[in-house]
């Protein structure tokens, strides 16, 4: 992909903004940042490997002071559930053309957008709907990164808050790695030159929501009522781009 000096400055903001919301929610850059990067140009098999890249390199650095603070115990009672359905997505990704993906992530982002405006919460605490929203948040990831409102959604019922955004980021990046390592093997190109001179905008964006996470935590409703207002005008306007120009 070439870009433009304005679109490559709008994509800059784009990546501040993706690492903001990783660290100042714990998740949800890619579910905030894909429809945006869309909309400058691509498919999501262009800017996921990026956004990948990121997520490896960040969520390392934000673990290494904070192993102490993981859930482990139910981390490992989730991942027979997520792992096999994200293996599955991953596959879905790679063999389905980019149109179609297109079409996905702008209907799952529009979901999670309806969900958030209107205060839906996604959540059960019955066992069998946890494990269908597990099986569908990895499927979902393995297609485009952003199954982890589902994810979230299940953890935050069963980790202490203390320990949720450290155990969400070992999630994250077992599997993003998964996702990177398929990449690899099917000869996915990925622009590691173009990812790494991002690093330090979404480096920018990452700082900013290590300061502020506790207040976006306190104010978790308004900013997800806020941001999903904003998402379904996104997610229309780059579904009709999608209709009219396919």
């Amino acid at each position: 992909m070439v870009f433009s000096s304005l679109e490559l400055a709008i994509i800059s903001l784009i990546f501040v903004w993706i690492g903001f919301v990783r660290t100042g929610l714990g998740f949800g850059g890619a579910v905030l940042g894909l429809p945006l990067l869309m909309l400058v140009g691509g498919s999501p098999i262009d800017w996921l490997p990026i956004i990948g890249i990121h997520l490896l390199f960040f969520s390392a650095i934000a673990l290494v002071k904070a192993l102490n603070t993981i859930d482990w115990n139910y981390l490992k009672k989730s991942l027979p559930w997520i792992l096999p359905s994200k293996i599955i997505g991953v596959i879905g990704l790679i063999s389905l053309p980019p149109t179609v993906m297109t079409l996905i992530v702008y209907s799952i982002t529009f979901f999670y957008a309806l969900t958030w405006a209107m205060n839906f919460n996604i959540a059960s605490r019955e066992g069998w709907v946890s494990r269908v929203l597990l099986i569908l948040g990895g499927y979902i990831s393995g297609t485009s990164l952003n199954g982890a409102p589902l994810l979230v959604a299940v953890y935050m019922q069963n980790i202490n808050i203390k320990k949720l955004r450290n155990t969400l980021f070992v999630l994250w990046f077992l599997l993003v790695t998964i996702k990177m390592g398929a990449f690899v093997i099917v000869d996915v190109y990925i622009n590691w030159q173009f990812s790494l001179l991002l690093i330090p905008v979404a480096a920018l964006g990452h700082f900013i929501g290590l300061k502020v996470h506790d207040r976006i935590i306190e104010n978790d409703t308004q900013f997800k009522r806020w941001m999903g207002g904003v998402l379904i005008l996104i997610c229309l306007a780059g579904l009709s781009k999608v209709l009219i120009f396919s």
